[in-house]
Parts: C-alpha cells; sequence; structure tokens
C-alpha cells in the first residue's frame, strides 16, 4: 500500500538487541529511583506566572480575529485541494490522496502538535463550515438542539480514533479512493450532525483528530494562558495540567495499542498467519488489533488498580480513579511509539505524496511546482533510524516515569508514594520491551 514504515532492523543497532533492550529497562529503572530520591514534592501541572511571553507585536498579531481566520481559511483551501484529487482524481497508484491523509495528515500532526500545540482546532474545515453556517443563519455556534449529555468525555472521540486506526490498519482496499471518500464521508456527517444538536463543542468531545491533536499538543513548548497571552512552558506542565474525564483512558490506550498492532501487523510471524489462515484477512485483522489494544489496555488497568491499592490513594482516588489519573503518564509513551514507527514513512513517503499533489488529476499539470521533487534520504540511514527508534521509545516511557511519579505523589501518601510506583514502572518495563521487541520484529 504504502513505502514500509522503517528502514532499519535490529542487525542495525549499534550494539546488540539485547543489550539494547536491557540498557532501556535500566535507564527506567534508574530514573525511577532517581525520581524517588531527589522529586519528593509534586512539581507539575502548576505553570509558570513568570514565564517568558513572546514578544508583543506578535501576542497582538495572535490576539486579532485575522489570525484565527487565516488559519480557519488555511484548513479550508487544503480541504478543498485535497477533495480534488479524492473526489476527481484517478484511482490509482499515483493519485496523492492516501499519502495525503495517512502520512502528511495523520502523522504530520504530531510534529505540528508538538510544536504549536492543537493545531487541528484552528485548522479543522468543519469546525469553520459550521461557524460559517451559524453566522449565516444569525446562530449561536455554541449553543445547540440540546446540551452535550454530562459524562460524554472522550467516548465519541474513542470511537473516531478506533474506527480510524481500523480504516488505516484493517480496512480492506484502504488506500483506495472510495474507501477513503466513504470514511470520510461519514466522519464529516457524524462530527457536522452532531455540532448541529450539541452545538461546537461536540468537535472538541468527538473527533478523533482534535482528540489526537490536543493529547499531543499539551507537549508543546508554547500555550496560551488562561489570560490570552502566548507563552513559553515546561512541555510536562502542559501534559500534567490533562485532567481525567470519561474516555481518556480509552483514548490514549487505543493509539498506544493501535501502533503496536501496526509494528506486530508487518512482523513476519503475523504476515505469514495471514496468508495461510482460511479466515478472511479484514476478520483477523480487526481480531487483532483488538486483541493488542485489550492486552494493553488490561496491562494498563491491573497496574494502576496495583499502585492504587499499594500506595492507598488518598480519598476519592479509588483504582478506576488512579487509571483515570495516571492517564496523561501514557501519551509521551504513545508519541514515542508514533515517532519511532513513523518516522521514516514520514520522510520519505511525505516527499513522494508532496511531488504527486503537484497534479492530483494527472494530467501531467504542475500547479504546486513540486512535481520534479525527488525523493533524498535525509540521513536516513539503516543505523541512524534503528538507533532514534530505539531512543524516542526510551525517552517517551522515561517521560511517562517522570508524569506518573509527579501525579502518585498528589495521589499517595509520601510514606507509600514510592510503593505505589512499582507497578507503574513494571507496567512502563512491559511496555518498552514488548514495544522493542515488536517494533524491531524483522
Amino acid at each position: 500500500m504504502l513505502l514500509a514504515h522503517g528502514v532499519g532492523g535490529r542487525q542495525d543497532l549499534p550494539i546488540p538487541f539485547p543489550a539494547a533492550l536491557t540498557g532501556a529497562a535500566l535507564a527506567l529503572l534508574v530514573s525511577f529511583v532517581a525520581l524517588g530520591a531527589l522529586w519528593k514534592e509534586p512539581r507539575l501541572g502548576g505553570g509558570n506566572p513568570h514565564a517568558r511571553t513572546l514578544p508583543g507585536a506578535l501576542q497582538r498579531a495572535m490576539a486579532t480575529p485575522a489570525w484565527g481566520w487565516a488559519w480557519r481559511i488555511a484548513g479550508l483551501l487544503a480541504a478543498a485541494y485535497f477533495c480534488v484529487g479524492l473526489v476527481f482524481g484517478p484511482d490509482k497508484a499515483d493519485n496523492p490522496t492516501a499519502g495525503a491523509f495517512y502520512v502528511l495528515f495523520w502523522v504530520g500532526l504530531v510534529p505540528l502538535s508538538l510544536l504549536f500545540g492543537p493545531v487541528w482546532r484552528a485548522l479543522n474545515p468543519l469546525r469553520t463550515l459550521h461557524l460559517l453556517a451559524c453566522a449565516a443563519l444569525r446562530r449561536d455556534p455554541d449553543a445547540g438542539l440540546r446540551p452535550l449529555p454530562p459524562g460524554v468525555g472522550y467516548w465519541p472521540a474513542c470511537a473516531g480514533l478506533f474506527a480510524f486506526v481500523w480504516l488505516e490498519l484493517v480496512a480492506p482496499e484502504r488506500a483506495t479512493l472510495p474507501v477513503i471518500g466513504a470514511w470520510l464521508a461519514a466522519y464529516a456527517v457524524i462530527m457536522l450532525g452532531g455540532a448541529v444538536v450539541f452545538g461546537a463543542r461536540w468537535f472538541g468531545h468527538a473527533d478523533p483528530f482534535e482528540a489526537y491533536s490536543g493529547l499531543v499538543g499539551r507537549l508543546a513548548p508554547v500555550h496560551r494562558r488562561d489570560d490570552g497571552v502566548i507563552a513559553w512552558r515546561n512541555s510536562l506542565d502542559g501534559m500534567a495540567g490533562l485532567r481525567p474525564a470519561p474516555g481518556l483512558t480509552t483514548l490514549v490506550v487505543v493509539l498506544l495499542g493501535s501502533t503496536m498492532y501496526d509494528s506486530l501487523s508487518n512482523a513476519p510471524i503475523w504476515v505469514r498467519f495471514t496468508q495461510e489462515s482460511p479466515i478472511p484477512a479484514p476478520v483477523t485483522g480487526t481480531a487483532g488489533l483488538l486483541a493488542v489494544i485489550g492486552l494493553v489496555l488490561a496491562a494498563y488497568r491491573i497496574a494502576t488498580a496495583l499502585a492504587g491499592r499499594w500506595g492507598a490513594a488518598v480519598p476519592g482516588a479509588t483504582a478506576g480513579g488512579t487509571a483515570g489519573e495516571i492517564a496523561h503518564s501514557i501519551v509521551p509513551i504513545a508519541v514515542g511509539y508514533v515517532i519511532a514507527h513513523y518516522y521514516t514513512l514520514f520522510l520519505l513517503e511525505g516527499q513522494r505524496t508532496i511531488a504527486l499533489l503537484s497534479d492530483p488529476l494527472d494530467t501531467g499539470a504542475n500547479w504546486l511546482g513540486t512535481a520534479g521533487w525527488k525523493i533524498q534520504a535525509l540521513g536516513t540511514t539503516p543505523a541512524g533510524v534503528a538507533t532514534l527508534q530505539v531512543t524516542v521509545i526510551v525517552v517517551g516511557h522515561v517521560l511517562g516515569t517522570v508524569l506518573a511519579h509527579d501525579r502518585a505523589l498528589a495521589l499517595f501518601p509520601r510514606r507509600t508514594a514510592v510503593l505505589g510506583q512499582v507497578p507503574l514502572l513494571v507496567l512502563m518495563v512491559v511496555y518498552t520491551v514488548v514495544g522493542l521487541l515488536l517494533l524491531f520484529a524483522a
């Protein structure tokens, strides 16, 4: 369907793969011991009122309505250009639609959100269409036909995210225009229909791409404070500010588990199994995707339940509450897996897609001036890629350990806080080892 997701393997690592696994586990253990000895009080999530702000001229420009509309119009134009290839382009390998959707958009949201925050909220063309329709009808975009039910949380976004990863990883003919078009049509109808019924708040609860970008954007080094000022921040402060909500745990687990399944689906043992099995590939793929997500969720639930019990959680932080409180620590882990798994896909297939986007109708035109682009390696040597993959996965887990430790200090009495983190440490080690084994399965 697309280029392979990686060009490095375990044989390309500068040290033997068992040593890399051992080093990854030791990095987590050393981090845990150091945090227990040196980090005695919760430090994250409060923000820094004295943080350096962006220059005044830029602040004023970003505070104007024109700034927001510039991004909305950019999102509309990009979506319209994408639809040219989707609706009118030929359904063949040279059509850039699949690459634009699965690579430039889905994978590209990660670096954009890491740098600038929840960018899809600003770019979302469906939000803009709803806003324009409400302006034409002179209606408040936040006022729907009925209020959003309490307790909705992230559950609609969970369903949407699972629907997308199923499309990306399992659906038959998923790179063809009819399949992509049908999925996007259903997505647009559900998002716009929900906005009509519940108002613009529906997008924040239901749009899987807004939820995805919003989670990753918590790690951005800049943010808009409550007073509207754009300031620099500690990225971990942003992530620690993510509070428990219905469906949050499942949302981050679907993101992490689906990336793990993507690694599994490329492993020779899984490829042979699906090819030799009499069961249709979409059925085995769906079962495999559900199984991996279920195992990741079960391991997380067991670890957080034990953490709540061993840590003697403070009143109100039940076992289920502990799972929600610690869910934010999974986000940097998931981001690490996404970067490790899709890094070369984004660099290499992204270049090919940009070149093809200059002529989405395959007429010989060069609308964007990129038709002559040639794919550059951009430093993606096998050894370099393999090393980067291990590094970002370990860094993601170390950051997750820091976030879990800081939250545990707030949840548990000081005398039992370290003990309560032991199940979480074991969970991090298991996720690290399993993730590296899947990523380097070949």
